[in-house]
């Protein structure tokens, strides 16, 4: 079965809400990538996150909310600095960010601080999301790239806010090719493909990055599924219909999905691609029914009792003519 490895930001998210009739902020520990890594390790399978993390009581709890949700911790580094928070404000579901923290601690993982062997005999490797944006640590992601004899996976999770202009968004297009070109997935949403291709409908987007060499995209849809790439003809599959109070996670929720599955089960066929994706938006589904990102993960036994009959529209999928996506 093997590990992933895990590489990007932890922090602390600050979730607007409201107690008493009073604004309240509440602190939860997040980050894309962990909860990509507790995602996976609720799934069942083993995980690794290799990241900075800063020298404070918040960091603190990040290493015991790790530990409580069985990820290792081989690959973290603590570094003088205060936790960097994500303030995070909502309409009706969908989560909108504003980051804190200079420097902020996720940024701080250069390349010397890999561990070669940890890396190297990963089975999956996972890069992406913000800390990418920090210098040390895409030196230390693209040194991980070149080590790992696994499957890599990568998600961009696109924040504009830290793009400061269109030039900077123009780097970010580079940098998603570039290691789009040798990934075996590659897993955004329909936002990111906005951002990153404005224009461009999303089969164009799927077809564009499997040209440069992705094995599979899957791009996320919200409600609407999510379109899969990954054989001859783009795919789309249906989203179950849930309740959903809080989105935050439910992308990372899809990644630690395919992830896990990858650990468990191997690749798929190219045609066995959508019948993952289904069972990962099952997981994303449950997510979105519960607020809060990291701690609202579910386990396969959750998602089973949730969804016990996965047939109706949340599993296979539609082939997609040209355009028929946008």
């Amino acid at each position: 079965m093997g590990y992933a490895v895990v590489i990007g930001e932890a922090l602390v998210d600050l979730l607007d809400g409201r107690c008493d009739g009073e604004a309240v902020y509440r602190p939860v520990i997040g980050g894309a990538p962990l909860n990509v890594a507790v995602g996976i390790a609720r799934l069942g399978a083993s995980v690794e996150f290799v990241g900075s993390v800063g020298d404070d009581v918040l960091a603190g709890r990040i290493r015991d909310f790790l530990a409580d949700n069985g990820v290792g911790q081989r690959g973290v580094l603590t570094v003088p600095a205060s936790t960097a928070l994500a303030v995070t404000t909502f309409a009706g579901a969908e989560p909108d960010f504003r980051f804190y923290g200079e420097p902020p601690s996720y940024g701080l993982l250069d390349p010397d601080a890999l561990d070669p062997a940890l890396v190297g005999g990963a089975a999956v490797l996972y890069c992406g999301s913000i800390a990418l944006l920090q210098a040390p640590v895409l030196a230390a992601a693209r040194r991980a790239w070149r080590l790992t004899a696994g499957r890599r996976v990568f998600d961009p999770n696109v924040r504009p806010r830290l793009l400061p202009d269109a030039a900077a968004m123009g780097g970010l297009r580079d940098l998603v090719d570039e290691f789009a070109a040798t990934a075996d997935l590659v897993k955004l949403s329909a936002a990111d493909a906005d951002l990153l291709y404005p224009g461009e409908s999303l089969d164009r987007v799927a077809g564009r990055l499997r040209a440069l060499g992705a094995g599979a995209v899957v791009i996320t849809r919200g409600p609407a599924g999510a379109l899969v790439a990954a054989g001859s003809t783009p795919v789309s599959v249906p989203a179950p219909a849930v309740a959903a109070v809080d989105a935050t996670g439910a992308g990372d929720s899809v990644m630690a999905a395919l992830v896990a599955d990858l650990l468990l089960a191997g690749p798929p066929a190219p045609d066995g691609w959508p019948e993952r994706v289904g069972y990962a938006l099952r997981v994303a589904g449950l997510v979105c029914e519960a607020p809060g990102g990291a701690v609202a993960m579910p386990t396969r036994a959750q998602v089973a009792a949730r969804f016990p009959d996965p047939s109706p529209g949340t599993g296979g999928g539609d082939q997609l003519s040209p355009e028929s996506s946008a």
